[in-house]
């Protein structure tokens, strides 16, 4: 079971579901939820803060994220999250892209982001969560 993740999609019945399958299934200890790269970027920025305060802070081990939001969609938020400032703060932080899309180059694209770690079809199963499980 991780400690902490993140899930980051704009769309409300998408978001009840993944607390629904990820509590079913005992996957972490906390999730929080964030409805684009924006409010997630912020609440990065929180933990750098109080990293910096040297205040204990508990970095999600993974994320899962969408690509098709408003304010800051998900490509956005992976271009900003490589950036060494934050690449550098949470190297344990994994992403998985979680998307209705099934263009090939979004699926390649994803492949460029060294904290990616898969690219799944939405919606999130249990099953997916037992093979994630043995991959991180």
């Amino acid at each position: 079971m991780l400690d902490k993740i993140l899930c980051i999609d704009d769309d409300p019945i998408t978001l009840m579901l993944c607390k629904k399958v990820l509590t079913k299934a005992e996957f972490s200890k906390e999730i929080d939820f964030f409805k684009n790269g924006e409010e997630a970027i912020q609440y990065f920025d929180n933990l750098k803060c109080e990293k910096t305060k040297e205040l204990p802070i508990n970095p999600p081990s993974l994320i899962f994220l969408d690509l098709n939001m408003p304010i800051m969609n998900g490509w956005e938020f992976l271009d900003l999250f490589s950036n060494k400032d934050y690449f550098m703060d949470f190297p344990n932080t994994k992403v998985i892209v979680l998307s209705s899309t099934i263009d090939p180059k979004d699926l390649n694209k994803s492949k460029s982001y060294p904290m990616v770690i898969e690219f799944l079809s939405k919606p999130i199963t249990k099953e997916m969560l037992e093979i994630i499980k043995n991959t991180i």
